[in-house]
């Protein structure tokens, strides 16, 4: 069988050799060269294999020296497995027994030092939220060591236990006072510069007349992107600008959360941005429209009213108002017949009615139209939240925010608008009807003493 693999092997290295050969080979060789190639290439390949075969029957006969070697060093390894594995038995026993004695000998201490990991946690939460640590940094990293010891079996020091009492009264002593300390504090726009800030116990941070913030993800300062209501800020600059004695100020409490909801409330302007287009139609073109017309409207008739009243008192009749031109009419008709007369006078006051009435129908229908056009908002308002809702569902109130407060800002703005141009135009209404009142009364008095002069000519 070894006699037959050493052939296969012969006759597949000779193939192998005669393809190198002819590769390597010039084409104009003879078949006798490559003959004699051929055998030199077959008689190589021969030595090399009974060479590899002498190394392979020498390296048998070391197999079992190998096998006995490894058999030993198994022998020696199980062996140690075996002392190690009873050293650890034995130091596990002395292990627990010198956990018992330390519990033993810490006997009520251990009950303290569990009070002083829990007082210590409580502490670090509130260095961390408190805004005394704008000013006093580093607190938490001291507090963390100590959790760290009284958590494993390192026993924390005199010293160290003390400075936990010392930190937790500086807090309490400091939530007291009004300091002022210089720190980084960011803006809005991420610059960041040395300022001046003064603490107000635990409960607000302010400078340069504008209220701060205390972030505790980041653990610095900065100034709140939006400034609550000016009667808030003069306390902040009246608190800045006062060195000893008392003075107001609009502390928040809460530390923080009144105060988020303050700036949170919209100003005036953004309100009517809220009402989006239809808001802006009303406010911006309407409600002015309306107040131009009453203007002008008004002033005409104050003017109208001296101008008759003036008449009245006057004996020349004037063609500046609308008295006078009635007046002027009778003196140009004063021969025809009363129903003549009556007649002609009608037509004069009846020309002076529209220009008494001017604007005021436009004014009117401003008044009447402002709460449709709120209402119409109102209404593409409620669309666009059940638009929200049918896409978004209901989960986030944030989503159907929009849609509400166009649906409501509008509604306000129309009522806003309708309200004062309804009662200005009453008024201005009423001075119209007063002119043309006194145009008729003149005009039945002019009639009435034209009859009676024609009944006595008669």
């Amino acid at each position: 069988m070894r006699k037959l693999i050493s052939i296969i092997i012969a006759v597949t290295l000779v193939g192998f050799s005669f393809s190198a050969f002819a590769q390597s080979a010039p084409q104009t060789r003879t078949l006798d060269e490559l003959l004699e190639l051929v055998k030199q290439g077959a008689y190589k390949e021969n030595q090399e294999n009974k060479r590899r075969e002498k190394e392979f029957i020498a390296q048998k006969s070391k197999q079992k020296s190998l096998l006995a070697s490894a058999r030993n060093t198994q022998r020696q390894e199980e062996r140690r497995s075996d002392r190690l594995e009873a050293e650890f038995k034995a130091n596990d026993g002395k292990i627990a027994k010198l956990e018992e004695e330390l519990s033993h000998e810490l006997g009520a201490l251990k009950e303290l030092f569990g009070v002083l990991q829990q007082v210590s946690g409580d502490t670090k939460a509130v260095f961390h939220d408190s805004i005394i640590s704008a000013q006093f940094p580093g607190r938490e990293v001291y507090l963390d060591e100590l959790i760290a010891k009284a958590s494993s079996s390192e026993l924390p020091t005199i010293p160290e236990i003390a400075r936990l009492w010392y930190e937790v009264q500086r807090e309490m002593t400091e939530s007291g006072k009004i300091v002022k300390f210089e720190v980084d504090v960011q803006y809005p726009n991420g610059e960041i510069t040395k300022r001046d800030v003064i603490r107000i116990g635990t409960f607000n941070l302010i400078s340069d007349g504008k209220y701060l913030e205390w972030r505790e993800k980041y653990q610095n300062i900065s100034e709140l992107p939006r400034q609550p209501k000016p009667r808030f800020l003069e306390t902040a600059e009246s608190l800045q600008a006062t060195s000893s004695g008392y003075t107001a100020f609009a502390l928040d409490v809460s530390r923080g959360a009144i105060l988020s909801l303050l700036i949170q409330d919209p100003s005036l302007i953004e309100r009517i941005d809220q009402g989006g287009v239809i808001g802006y139609i009303i406010i911006y073109g309407l409600g002015p429209l309306s107040m131009l017309l009453i203007l002008i409207s008004g002033m005409s008739l104050v003017v109208i009213r001296g101008k008759v009243k003036a008449q009245i008192r006057s004996d020349e009749v004037s063609e500046n108002n609308p008295l006078g031109r009635v007046l002027g009419v009778y003196d140009n008709n004063k021969s025809v017949d009363t129903e003549t007369l009556e007649l002609k006078l009608d037509e004069a006051i009846l020309k002076e009615i529209p220009a008494l009435e001017r604007f005021l129908t436009m004014i009117k229908v401003i008044a009447a139209i402002s709460p449709l056009m709120g209402l119409l908002g109102t209404v593409t308002g409620m669309i666009n939240t059940f638009q929200a809702m049918t896409l978004f569902g209901t989960g986030d109130p944030k989503l159907m925010a929009g849609g509400i407060s166009q649906a409501l800002v509008t509604t306000v703005l129309g009522i806003v608008v309708a309200l004062p141009t309804l009662f200005l135009h009453s008024i201005v209404a009423g001075w119209s009807k007063g002119i043309i009142h006194t145009l008729e009364e003149q005009s039945a008095g002019i009639v009435a003493v034209h009859a009676e002069q024609d009944d006595r000519g008669a």
